[in-house]
């Protein structure tokens, strides 16, 4: 009887509190499958080296070392799967690591393609602006280039809250019906809007070409 394929999951990690989630998540997935291997994954830039204003090579701080990254992304996945054990919970049944140079989202897509892999697991910081475009690229490219379904986990937070649209000026209103739509706003609004928002219309029975009606400032 021919050996059933498992199902395959590759979780992208970097050690910020959004990874330990996403490696989380993969390991609830996978206890709900009867069979399951979780690939866990973390990704060393290829330079480690940079260069000072006056062309000085420098060693980056913080860069490890592949053995030292190795030991490290081991002891990650360890920790995690022992937490887990001693809280009753199920672990699967083989978690693999796989230290890789390059960028992040390209090689937890290579990898999930070289896997076959049924789904890849990332997690996002959920910031927004700057921070967003940094930090968020990775996952959002790794949806990109990923040959199979990724899931993108964040933490859960209380929405920023919307700007409201306010309800028109009631005397801007009024001013507009007085006038028959000739002025747009009351005295007050005027001053703050100015001439930027005052209109003028064309006469479409007097110009030349029969074109749909104009308005410009």
């Amino acid at each position: 009887m021919p050996q059933v394929k498992p199902y395959i999951m590759v979780v992208g990690v970097d050690y910020s509190e959004s990874s330990d989630l996403a490696l989380e998540r993969a390991l609830d997935l996978a206890a709900e499958k009867s069979r399951a291997d979780v690939h866990v994954i973390n990704v060393l830039p290829v330079y480690r080296s940079g260069f000072t204003p006056d062309g000085a090579v420098v060693e980056l701080a913080g860069a490890p070392s592949v053995n030292d990254a190795t030991r490290k992304l081991t002891a990650y996945v360890e920790k995690s799967l022992t937490r887990r054990t001693a809280e009753g919970k199920t672990i699967p049944e083989r978690t693999v690591t796989h230290l890789r140079l390059d960028a992040p989202a390209w090689e937890v897509a290579q990898l999930a393609a070289d896997l076959e892999a049924d789904l890849v697991v990332v997690g996002t910081h959920g910031r927004r602006g700057l921070s967003r475009f940094v930090l968020g690229s990775v996952a959002e490219a790794t949806v990109r280039f990923a040959p199979c379904p990724v899931l993108v986990v964040r933490e859960k937070e209380v929405p920023a809250p919307v700007p409201a649209i306010q309800p028109p000026c009631p005397r801007c209103v009024e001013a507009r019906k007085a006038s028959g739509g000739k002025e747009f706003w009351c005295e007050q609004h005027r001053e703050r809007h100015g001439q930027r928002h005052t209109y003028h219309q064309d006469d479409r029975l007097g110009s030349e070409t029969n074109m749909p009606l104009v308005m410009r400032s």
